[in-house]
């Protein structure tokens, strides 16, 4: 075949798989609050979270953050979506890594503190979308009844998106989310000897 008719060919191609998409595009109507869950022991759960902040910024949708380990470490993404409080709010009480604290006590009642404020921000209609930076890890540790936390989830208002990132998600939470995605890790620099650095890890 000349390249003309390899051009052809693929421009048929390329007309049915619109055609089928646009049919299955078609079906879908609804319009609701997403429950978004993003775990695994791959980087990138917070980052996608924090992309995700960035889209809702670019089409006027409030945002809350509340990061329930991240407290200690000065992060990048807090630097830069401290410059737009009219669109942001971000609450790190997180008191850093369980291992770090070496405090259940301590842990215990940060997360507590942190899920009230969640619980605030799911519940106030200026937010569009609140994500929930490493629930993940405070429920792996019980530091918050799992089950008070789904049912929370599970009621939150029908136009909310909710994002819960952290590894080690709970299958309860994985059952009630709308999409979950799971981070692989198949190569980390850190296994080399390097350290986290400003810019990629925070």
């Amino acid at each position: 075949m000349d390249q003309d008719e390899i051009n052809r060919r693929h421009a048929e191609k390329m007309r049915k798989k619109k055609a089928v998409r646009d049919k299955i595009v078609a079906t879908k109507t609804e319009e609701r609050g997403l429950l978004i869950v993003h775990t695994g022991k791959g980087k990138g759960k917070s980052t996608a979270a924090m992309g995700l902040a960035m889209r809702c910024i670019g089409h006027e949708i409030r945002v809350g953050i509340v990061q329930f380990v991240k407290g200690v470490w000065q992060t990048g993404e807090r630097t830069v979506l401290a410059r737009l409080p009219d669109l942001v709010t971000v609450k790190a009480m997180g008191e850093g890594f369980t291992w770090e604290t070496q405090d259940r006590v301590r842990d215990v009642a940060a997360a507590e503190a942190a899920w009230e404020t969640a619980k605030a921000m799911i519940a106030d209609p200026d937010y569009g979308m609140v994500i929930l930076d490493e629930l993940n890890i405070v429920l792996r540790y019980a530091y918050l009844d799992a089950d008070m936390v789904i049912a929370t989830l599970k009621s939150k208002p029908r136009a909310k998106h909710v994002v819960v990132t952290g590894r080690n998600a709970k299958a309860e939470l994985i059952e009630i989310a709308d999409l979950v995605t799971e981070m692989t890790m198949v190569k980390h620099p850190f296994r080399s000897g390097v350290k986290a650095q400003a810019g990629v890890e925070f």
